[in-house]
């Protein structure tokens, strides 16, 4: 008999677990993850020259949850920016956790040889809210260009909570989108929360909810100034070449040692310089001091614009 009790207990519990979930199973938006995705990757390199020390921005995870369980899982205090979203008619909340603005400020103030210590919780003092609150600016700034190629809008700041619980920014069984932002700063690390309920993105749902099949999404130059670091140290090979002349096969087979082949140029004429068979410039032949033969480029053969925009010369 304890035994028949004991599994329907479970059966029971097994039950109201699946209707829990099933109630709280919300619509992903795959285009809003794109966003924050990239958003991550560009903001690495804006907060580099913010902050003028090493950062490193990786997304922890987007997920999706009522607004009241959204708002609880901010830790107290927390620095958060109410924001509005203009062009959505919407407000977003935007949260550094203590642990990031405290390497903010140690960070900006010249702390940076100072190691990092734990602290009790307390209230924010003015100073750590106005630097707190720029940062807050800077990071939503950077959102806006990520979101620019998908839905074009601007974010403000209203103002500032210290407080999640006097936190409203929707009904509370409303769902909500929450993006979890691992900010390291030269070793010192904490997270910026940015919570989106699905009231403010009505205006967009259906651009956010549509699946992304790849392809360029604009608003991020973090991948490729990486990509341009990488590839600035990659080694190619370049040839020189003197002359090129168009024959037939026949002759090329008949060929001996000792016989001379007219190529038509000129022993002061300059090469051609190629990379990968593209012709990248022209150059004259000289010698140096030592008496090695050593080229002086003289002439460019490509567009600037042909290009990518982030490669130097």
């Amino acid at each position: 008999m304890t035994e028949q009790s004991t599994i329907t207990i479970d059966t029971r519990a097994v039950e109201e677990l699946i209707v829990e979930r099933a109630k709280r199973s919300y619509a992903r938006l795959p285009m809003l993850e794109v966003v924050f995705d990239r958003f991550a990757l560009s903001l690495a390199q804006v907060l580099k020259a913010y902050l003028g020390a090493m950062v490193d921005v990786s997304l922890d995870k987007v997920d999706y949850l009522t607004c009241q369980d959204a708002i609880d899982s901010l830790s107290e205090p927390s620095l958060i920016g109410v924001t509005e979203a203009a062009e959505w008619s919407g407000t977003i909340a935007a949260a550094l956790r203590p642990e990031l603005l405290y390497s903010i400020l140690e960070i900006t103030f010249g702390g940076r040889t100072v190691p990092e210590s734990p602290r009790a919780p307390r209230s924010f003092t003015s100073i750590e809210k106005r630097i707190g609150k720029a940062f807050c600016e800077e990071t939503l700034k950077e959102l806006s260009v990520a979101f620019e190629k998908v839905t074009p809008v601007s974010f403000e700041i209203s103002h500032l909570e210290t407080n999640p619980k006097a936190l409203l920014l929707a009904p509370p069984t409303s769902s909500c989108a929450r993006a979890v932002l691992r900010i390291n700063i030269e070793d010192r690390i904490g997270e910026m929360v940015f919570l989106l309920p699905t009231t403010a993105l009505d205006a967009v749902s259906d651009v956010l909810s549509q699946n992304f099949t790849g392809g360029q999404l604009g608003g991020d130059t973090g991948w490729r100034m990486k990509l341009t670091d990488k590839l600035g140290t990659t080694n190619i090979p370049v040839a020189a070449v003197l002359g090129e002349a168009r024959i037939s096969l026949r002759e090329v087979l008949s060929w001996v040692p000792g016989q001379v082949l007219d190529l038509g140029v000129q022993i002061d004429d300059p090469v051609t310089l190629c990379v990968t068979g593209k012709h990248i410039a022209r150059a004259e032949v000289g010698r140096r001091k030592n008496g090695k033969i050593a080229l002086k480029v003289s002439e460019k053969l490509y567009e600037e614009e042909d290009l990518p925009n982030v490669l130097l010369d």
